[in-house]
């Protein structure tokens, strides 16, 4: 055979693979909501009118309804928008709804161990042990509470040796949030100059910054073909393996130490459920399973905290009357005598209610982790097989004209009463809601406030930068990715007793 019929059957055989994709994407297209057109092979992953949802879920929901479909890649995923389909989803149908798709990223990471295993049996088990452990040293407790204390004043001290130098707070609240996590997962926190802490510090944002990038998409997209050429995914789960060997090292010294009156940590206990479930062949307490559950915790215990808080100085900094109306609040109910309590919430409503209103205008690259259908469904009227990726925007929750009188505007008064006291409102789910809430919600919660509170009770924070020709949320998408530092200064203040 020539070249030249060689090149023909060749353009033949694409032709008829482009064709049979069309064809069962245009088939599947049928029995799902409908959604934009998507192009071959990449689905509506570039087109620039669809993706990022956080920027494009009203233009797409005013035109498809709130329930369409877009495509990542040859894979369809059914996107839910405002606060009364997403509460019918999660709530309403929580089962039919819990699902968690396969993340090709996150199987080459866990390889399928720990509680963010796909393995629905495993997940269940070790996620209710996780949050048991978690509760009974001190999640949502007066102990939890001083360990955050604690740490918030040992940032304070790092801050006060800069002596007003600029400062970037992505690194720096990573170490004091992470500590946290660490005195309840290792049994220790770490100094702020620890060399093999700020490695694994660097690992986990390595990895995140990574896990948002476009590359990443790709992978997931075709991870078949990426995993097995050279680029940064290769370099990004190389270190992770560091984290993991790390984990190990600690794990096994924990053995050696490990005394079955007295727990001191989470692995204590992981250890000690696995001594009494080695008997049975289908464990789900190994020596793995432990690793990657602590890698987990330590990752998401540091990364979604840290970041939170940074969003909230970028917004502080860019409304200082309100973060001079916090600290009037901070200096009537606590003064300058002593830290923050958890007592002293109740009576600082406005401070509530910005940390609230914060938490509500927060968007993050990764708000939307996908679910999965666990069975066919009719949802609002449409038919939604076993198997579909889900996609809940709670950015359209929280910006949802029929629950919030000023859904676009940072405006703390959506938690204020007319008497000025805090209110809880249904449309606020920062933590996500139903099957798969956030195991860490009652954590986060003290973490936002002690840290905001005790930083503000000591500094005024401020842009080293102007970034006058950015709105705030893509300035904070790129302070979140990595392409912008966002240093900040944080003044002193000097506040009579």
């Amino acid at each position: 055979m020539d070249a030249g019929s060689a090149g023909v059957l060749v353009t033949l055989l694409l032709l008829s693979i482009l064709w049979v994709l069309v064809w069962r994407t245009s088939r599947m297209r049928r029995r799902l909501p409908p959604g934009p057109a998507p192009g071959p092979i990449l689905g509506n992953l570039w087109q620039k009118d669809i993706m990022p949802l956080d920027r494009t879920h009203a233009k797409l929901s005013s035109t498809y309804g709130p329930v369409f479909t877009i495509w990542l890649g040859l894979k369809p995923a059914v996107v839910l928008c405002g606060y009364e389909v997403v509460k019918d989803a999660l709530l309403g149908h929580s089962e039919e709804f819990g699902g968690r798709p396969e993340i090709p990223l996150l199987v080459q990471l866990t390889k399928n161990y720990g509680f963010v295993s796909n393995n629905e049996e495993k997940w269940r088990e070790l996620r209710r042990f996780t949050v048991s452990t978690l509760r009974d040293f001190g999640m949502g407790k007066s102990s939890m509470s001083q360990r955050v204390q604690e740490e918030a004043q040992h940032l304070v001290k790092l801050l006060e040796k800069l002596k007003g130098s600029t400062f970037v707070p992505m690194t720096m609240f990573r170490y004091a949030v992470s500590n946290v996590i660490c005195s309840v997962v290792f049994g220790s926190r770490y100094s702020y100059s620890d060399k093999a802490f700020l490695e694994l510090l660097d690992v986990i944002g390595n990895y995140i910054s990574f896990f948002l990038s476009p590359v990443a998409m790709i992978y997931t997209t075709f991870p078949n073909i990426v995993h097995h050429l050279p680029g940064p995914h290769r370099k990004a789960l190389a270190e992770c393996e560091k984290l993991k060997d790390y984990i190990r090292e600690r794990v096994e010294l924990h053995k050696l130490t490990l005394d079955p009156s007295c727990p001191r940590d989470y692995i204590d206990c992981f250890l000690l459920r696995a001594e009494k479930g080695k008997s049975s062949p289908d464990t789900m307490y190994s020596n793995e399973d432990l690793v990657m559950s602590v890698f987990s915790l330590f990752g998401a215990g540091t990364v979604t905290t840290s970041n939170t808080l940074v969003f909230f100085l970028l917004v502080l900094a860019k409304y200082p009357h309100i973060q001079a109306k916090v600290q009037e609040e901070i200096d009537a109910v606590v003064g300058t005598g002593r830290a923050p309590s958890m007592e002293d919430k109740l009576r600082m409503p406005y401070t509530n209610a910005v940390i609230h209103e914060l938490q509500r205008l927060h968007k993050s690259h990764i708000e939307n982790f996908p679910r999965m259908m666990t069975q066919d469904i009719v949802f609002r009227g449409y038919t939604i097989p076993k198997g579909t990726a889900i996609i809940p925007v709670f950015s359209s929750v929280h910006t949802d004209p029929s629950q919030w009188e000023n859904p676009k505007e940072f405006d703390p008064g959506h938690f204020l009463d007319e008497k000025g006291e805090f209110r809880k409102r249904e449309a606020f789910m920062p933590f996500s809601a139903g099957k798969r809430m956030c195991p860490g919600e009652a954590l986060a919660r003290i973490e936002l406030f002690f840290f905001l509170t005790t930083l503000l009770q000591s500094f005024t924070f401020q842009l080293a930068v102007e970034y006058k020709e950015t709105d705030l949320f893509s300035l904070w998408l790129e302070i979140e990715r990595g392409a912008i530092l966002g240093e900040f200064f944080a003044i002193q203040r000097m506040v009579s007793s």
